[in-house]
C-alpha cells in the first residue's frame, strides 16, 4: 500500500512538472525546484490546515448532518480544494487527491464513502468511457512496437526495480519477489498525466492512445504474472550463493529490530527538529501571506490612519504565536536533548547554537511582519521583536494555544486508529509485542444461541479450561476492558482474548460447538391466543388478576378482557372479573387447553 502511495505522490508531481512546463517557454532546472518547492508548501499546508480543521467541522455540525447534507458538504469540499488547487497553478486531479486524502482521515470516513460510492461509480464510468472514446485503434496499429516495447519496459522493469526497493527496506527475498510481480501495471493516474500532457500541448496527441494500449494491456497481464512470482523466488534461492543469501537475511532481520534501538539520539532529536521547523514555518509563512495578501488591503479600507497596521500586526502575531512558541521551545525538554547534553559536553555547543538559530528564525518573522507595516527604526523594531519574544517564552496563552492546537491536530490525526481500536476493529500496540512470547490477542465474535451466552466469565473458567484471558469486551459502541469475573457474556458480543495458540484455537472450537440446538419438541412449544369465558361456575369470578394466579400456576398471560358490551380494555390487576366478562389468554397450546379445562 505504501509503495501505492508513493506512486500516485510522484505521479502527482509529474503533474506539476507538466504544468510547470506548458506555462514557461523556457524550462530550466531552477524552475523545475521551484515547482517542486511549491508543491511542498501546498501539500503539507493543506494537510495540517484540513486536518486540523475539517474533523472539527464535521464533529460540530454533526447534529445537523442528515445524508443528503453529507453528501453536499463532501462534494462541496473536494471542489473548493479543486478550485484552490487550480487558482494556484495545480491540476484539479491534485485537489481532489489532498481533500479525498483529509476526509479519509476523519470518522465519517465509511459513512461518507458510502454515500458518494454512486456518484464515484457514475463519474468513473463517464471517465472510462471518455478514454475509450479517446484511444483511436488506427493509431494504435500504427505504433504497435512503441506499445510493446514499452509494456515490456513496464513489466519487466517495475518488476525489478520493485523487487529490488522492497529488498532494501527490509523485506525478506520471497516477500521482496511477490511484491515486486504484483506491481507491474500502471493505473488510471497514467491516463490523467498523459490526457494533461495532451491538453497542455507539451506532450504530442499520439502518447495518448499509447499509454491508454499499454495500461490495458499490463493489466490484463498482472494475474499472469503475479502467479509467477512463486516460481521465480524459487529459481533465486536455488542459484543464488551462499553468501548474497545470508546478507539478505541478516539486512532483513536487522530492519526488524526497534527503530529507537538502530536510531542514534543525534539522528532522533534532529529529525524531529527538521520536522519542527519545517510544519509550524510553513504555517507562520501561511499567515504572512493571508495577512498581507488579503487582510491588509481591508484593515487599511476599514480603518483609518495608522491604527490599520497596529490592528494588522497585532492579528498576524497572535496568529502565529503559538506556532512561532513551538519552533523557539519545542524539543528543548525533550528525552533526546537532555541525554546529548548530559553524555557528552561536546555535544552543549551544538544544542546551543540550535537553540540560537531557532531564535533567529522566530526573530526573523516578527521582524519581518513589523518592518513591513512600520516605518521605523530598526533599534525600535528589534526592541519590539524582542518584547514579542519574551511574551512567547512566559506567556502562559502562547502556551495553552500552542499545547491545544497540537492536542487537537494529534486527536483528528489518529481518531480513525484509535477507534478501529476501541471497537475492536484493530488490533492494540501490544499485540505485536506478544508474539515473541508465543502470545497472541484473538477476537470471537460471541453467537446469537451460544450455550455460554448469559454466563459470567467466572463460570466460563477460560483460564482454567483453555489457559485464555479476556482482555476486553466490546458490546456495541461500549468497550469494557478488563472485565471483572462477574461480567456476563451476552449474544454479539465481541471478545479480545489473550493466550497461546492452542488455548485461542480449543477455545474457538468450543465455541463454535456449543450452541444451542433445535430442540426436537419444538413443534409442542407453539404460542395461541384463546378467548376464556367468566361465568358463574368459573373459579375466577369475583377474583383479580392478581388473585387468580393465572400467570404463575398455569404459565398464560392474560392480554386483554372484554366486556359485556364488547369493549376490549387493558387488564388491571387489582379488578375482579365479573360474570360475562371474556378474558383473552395467550400461551403454549398445552398450558391454554389446561387453563380452559378448569
Amino acid at each position: 500500500m505504501s509503495i501505492l502511495i508513493l506512486e500516485d505522490i510522484l505521479a502527482v508531481v509529474l503533474m506539476v512538472v507538466l504544468s510547470t512546463v506548458a506555462v514557461s517557454s523556457n524550462f530550466e532546472g531552477g524552475e523545475l525546484v521551484m515547482s517542486i518547492l511549491k508543491l511542498v508548501f501546498f501539500l503539507t499546508l493543506w494537510l495540517l490546515v484540513g486536518i486540523y480543521l475539517i474533523p472539527l467541522f464535521l464533529r460540530k455540525t454533526r447534529s445537523l448532518m442528515n445524508d443528503e447534507t453529507l453528501l453536499v458538504v463532501s462534494l462541496g469540499l473536494c471542489f473548493m480544494m479543486v478550485v484552490i488547487a487550480a487558482k494556484t497553478g495545480f491540476s484539479a486531479a491534485f485537489g481532489a487527491f489532498i481533500m479525498g486524502s483529509i476526509l479519509a482521515e476523519t470518522l465519517e470516513a465509511e459513512h461518507i464513502e458510502r454515500l458518494v460510492k454512486p456518484v464515484k461509480d457514475l463519474f468513473g464510468a463517464i471517465f472510462f468511457v471518455s478514454v475509450g472514446m479517446m484511444v483511436d485503434p488506427a493509431m494504435i496499429g500504427k505504433y504497435w512496437l512503441p506499445i510493446l516495447l514499452i509494456t515490456l519496459t513496464v513489466v519487466v522493469g517495475q518488476s525489478f526495480f520493485a523487487t529490488v526497493g522492497v529488498l532494501l527496506s527490509g523485506q525478506s527475498l520471497k516477500t521482496a519477489v511477490q511484491s515486486g510481480f504484483s506491481l507491474t501495471q500502471i493505473g488510471e493516474f497514467s491516463f490523467i498525466i498523459a490526457s494533461l500532457g495532451v491538453a497542455l500541448g507539451v506532450t504530442s496527441d499520439f502518447l495518448y492512445p499509447i499509454v491508454v494500449a499499454v495500461s490495458v494491456i499490463t493489466i490484463f497481464l498482472t494475474p499472469y504474472v503475479i502467479r509467477l512470482a512463486e516460481p521465480a523466488y524459487n529459481f533465486l534461492d536455488k542459484h543464488l550463493p551462499s553468501r548474497v543469501r545470508t546478507f539478505l537475511d541478516g539486512y532483513a532481520a536487522s530492519a526488524l529490530e526497534p527503530a529507537a534501538a538502530k536510531d542514534s539520539p543525534w539522528k532522533t532529536y534532529l529529525g524531529s527538529l527538521g520536522k519542527t521547523l519545517l510544519i509550524y514555518g510553513i504555517l507562520c509563512v501561511a499567515i504572512c501571506m493571508i495577512g498581507f495578501g488579503l487582510l491588509q488591503p481591508l484593515a487599511e479600507q476599514y480603518i483609518p490612519g495608522i491604527w490599520a497596521h497596529v490592528v494588522l500586526s497585532v492579528a498576524i502575531l497572535l496568529s502565529m504565536a503559538p506556532f512561532l512558541r513551538a519552533i523557539l521551545v519545542k524539543k528543548n525538554r525533550s528525552d533526546e536533548f537532555k541525554t546529548l547534553w548530559a553524555q557528552n559536553p561536546a555535544n552543549r555547543a551544538p544544542l546551543v547554537a540550535g537553540i540560537a538559530l531557532r531564535l533567529v528564525i522566530v526573530m526573523g518573522f516578527i521582524f519581518y511582519v513589523l518592518a513591513r507595516l512600520f516605518h521605523i527604526s530598526v533599534l525600535l523594531i528589534l526592541v519590539l521583536a524582542l518584547a514579542v519574544v519574551t511574551y512567547l517564552m512566559f506567556g502562559r496563552w502562547a502556551k495553552n494555544s500552542a499545547h491545544k492546537i497540537e492536542e487537537t491536530f494529534l486527536t483528528n490525526l489518529n481518531s480513525r486508529e484509535k477507534r478501529a481500536e476501541y471497537l475492536g476493529e484493530k488490533k492494540p500496540e501490544y499485540a505485536s509485542r506478544l508474539l515473541d512470547k508465543d502470545m497472541h490477542l484473538a477476537d470471537f465474535d460471541i453467537p446469537s444461541d451460544a450455550a455460554c451466552a448469559g454466563s459470567t466469565l467466572r463460570d466460563m473458567k477460560l483460564s482454567q479450561r483453555f489457559g485464555i484471558q479476556v482482555v476486553a469486551i466490546v458490546r456495541g459502541n461500549k468497550r469494557l476492558n478488563i472485565p471483572v469475573a462477574d461480567t456476563r457474556v451476552f449474544p454479539y458480543d465481541h471478545l479480545q482474548v489473550v493466550g497461546a495458540d492452542a488455548g485461542l484455537v480449543a477455545f474457538g472450537e468450543q465455541l463454535g460447538k456449543s450452541t444451542a440446538t433445535l430442540p426436537e419438541d419444538f413443534t409442542d412449544q407453539e404460542v395461541i391466543l384463546r378467548r376464556l369465558p367468566i361465568s358463574e361456575g368459573s373459579p375466577f369470578l369475583g377474583k383479580s388478576l392478581k388473585e387468580s394466579s393465572i400467570r404463575n400456576r398455569y404459565r398464560c398471560l392474560v392480554v386483554g378482557v372484554e366486556s359485556q358490551d364488547g369493549a376490549l380494555h387493558i387488564p388491571n390487576v387489582t379488578l375482579p372479573f365479573q360474570d360475562g366478562d371474556k378474558v383473552w389468554i395467550v400461551g403454549e397450546k398445552q398450558d391454554v387447553e389446561a387453563l380452559m379445562g378448569v
